[in-house]
């Protein structure tokens, strides 16, 4: 039976350039997916809220549904690129859970909220992408709170 420090070095090599690529190529990827998704849905609800004029509640429950759909479906693109990647085990392993799209799902949520998984964790090549994730999700989190924040001035401005 194998001990934790021989299957955590099996795990762990990053001497592989074709895996280290491989998820650098994939984060890339995946960063790209998310941040123009993020600018096409703020520029989409920019002109949406201008148009609701008169309608505070409205455009306030708007704002944030719309905030918290895209923040989502950025967590479920991160999640798939879990899976797809850990479809291979040269580019790592998920430790803690089944496998399952749900699963890698969860672990990205983690990461992006920067809130961190105890129970599930990732090992190999593929931690490039969840490190990059956190930093993203960050980034992005932050650029929606700007946005709500500069929607409600403009907001309160025109009270």
């Amino acid at each position: 039976m194998p001990d934790a420090h021989t299957d955590t070095a099996m795990v762990g090599d990053y001497s592989s350039w074709v895996a280290n690529g491989t998820v650098v190529a994939g984060t890339v990827l995946t960063v790209c997916i998310c941040v123009l998704l993020h600018y096409e849905v703020l520029n989409l609800m920019s002109r949406w809220l201008f148009l609701l004029r008169g309608r505070r509640r409205r455009r306030v429950l708007f704002a944030m549904v719309g905030l918290l759909s895209v923040h989502v479906a950025e967590i479920w693109i991160f999640g798939l690129a879990y899976a797809l990647m850990l479809l291979s085990p040269q580019l790592g392993a998920g430790h803690g859970v089944d496998g399952g799209v749900l699963d890698y799902v969860y672990i990205s949520a983690t990461i992006f909220s920067t809130v961190g998984a105890v129970d599930a964790y990732l090992t190999g090549a593929v931690r490039f992408l969840s490190g990059t994730e956190a930093l993203t999700g960050l980034l992005l989190i932050t650029w929606s709170a700007s946005f709500t924040f500069l929607e409600m001035q403009r907001f309160w401005r025109n009270r």
